[in-house]
């Protein structure tokens, strides 16, 4: 059966494991609660970030995985710049820097995921 030009395109949505929809938002979640766990559910979250990735190419939730890797490790190189530097005291508004610019990560991606709008996953901000 053809598809119309003017009939919206739907994405499978649904995974082994579940519906990426709801996976994303658990991942934005583990992001989230990683000031609170020791960075434990970040890395949780980023492993399964890689493992769905795939599952995720060609949907609407591609952007928000690529979004959520890019975070980790940007934020990672960040807390190690500013762990490094902690000694001479500039670490720690890096530190800050760093957590603020997380905050604001997650906060928009999962915004953009509740309201269905792309994201570009490549920007900084």
């Amino acid at each position: 059966m053809e598809q119309r030009p003017d009939t919206p395109v739907s994405y499978p949505t649904s995974t082994a494991g579940g519906d990426l929809r709801t996976l994303t938002h658990i991942l934005y979640a583990l992001y989230a609660l990683h000031w609170f766990t020791g960075g434990i559910s970040i890395i949780v979250a980023v492993i399964i970030a890689y493992l769905k990735r795939d599952d995720a190419a060609g949907t609407p939730y591609e952007a928000h995985i690529e979004w959520l890797i890019r975070t980790f490790w940007r934020g990672l190189i960040g807390y190690i710049v500013g762990g490094l530097l902690a000694f001479a005291f500039i670490g720690f508004p890096i530190l800050a820097a760093v957590s603020i610019w997380m905050l604001y990560r997650i906060v928009k991606g999962w915004l953009y995921l509740y309201d269905n709008k792309p994201l570009e996953p490549r920007a900084w901000f």
